[in-house]
């Protein structure tokens, strides 16, 4: 305990966000609180998918989505700070901000109804590039904050497929077509939580949800840390 002390003092961990020593008070964090104090929360707008509503008739975000994926909730609008945070659990081994992550989503996301929580898997090759799921690693800590349980392995990615980054709407739905499938063999949650890092269109989600329904589930809800934008954001961060 003593040595870790020292380590801290001599090596203080910084902000991934924008490389400040974090607060002496929570030396083991990664993300410092001006930038979580900077970050947008995804509040209001439309009741099944919390965007922003337009200004005459239905949301349009969520109208195409399949009758299996009941609604999605977000923690933070895809600002600098959480691009820089998802960056760093994804491509530079800082496994622990999924725990961070999590302790954010639980301050914005209340829990949705549901039986169990589900990772959006990745498929063999990026998790043997990268070591872990970080959606299973947020999904680990929202269990233990929510106290509900996780269903691991209980989806798998049964097709590789290209990174969406620069894929259009139309693109990204048909890159993940088909691309799940539930686990033979394991009992599959009637009411299911997914859990992944960002949502851009949904497609990813929707996707995940049609395969879980088809392998047993009554439905799905889906929660995300951070939240693609679609158009100027105008809200106050909390």
């Amino acid at each position: 305990m003593y040595l870790a002390a020292i380590q801290r003092f001599l090596l203080p961990n910084t902000c991934v966000a924008c490389g400040r020593h974090i607060e002496p008070d929570n030396p083991d964090n990664l993300i410092c609180r001006l930038c979580i104090s900077r970050m947008r929360w995804v509040r209001g707008g439309c009741a099944r998918c919390a965007q922003p509503l337009p200004p005459v008739g239905p949301c349009r975000f969520c109208s195409t989505w399949p009758t299996a994926l009941l609604s999605a909730r977000s923690a933070v609008w895809l600002t600098s700070e959480p691009r820089d945070v998802i960056h760093h659990l994804k491509y530079e081994g800082y496994r622990r901000l999924a725990s961070e992550i999590g302790r954010i989503i639980a301050r914005v996301v209340d829990p949705p109804p549901g039986d169990a929580l589900v990772a959006v898997p990745l498929g063999e090759r990026r998790m043997r590039e990268r070591g872990y799921n970080q959606a299973g690693s947020i999904a680990a800590e929202l269990s233990k904050l929510w106290g509900i349980p996780q269903a691991d392995r209980t989806l798998v990615r049964i097709r590789e497929t290209p990174s969406q980054t620069a894929l259009t709407p139309e693109l990204r739905l048909a890159n993940v077509a088909g691309a799940f499938a539930v686990t033979e063999g394991r009992p599959v949650p009637r009411s299911v939580i997914l859990v992944d890092d960002v949502l851009t269109t949904g497609a990813t989600l929707m996707a995940a949800a049609t395969a879980l329904v088809a392998g047993g589930a009554r439905n799905a809800r889906a929660v995300t840390f951070a939240r693609a934008q679609t158009f100027e954001l105008k809200a106050v961060s909390v």
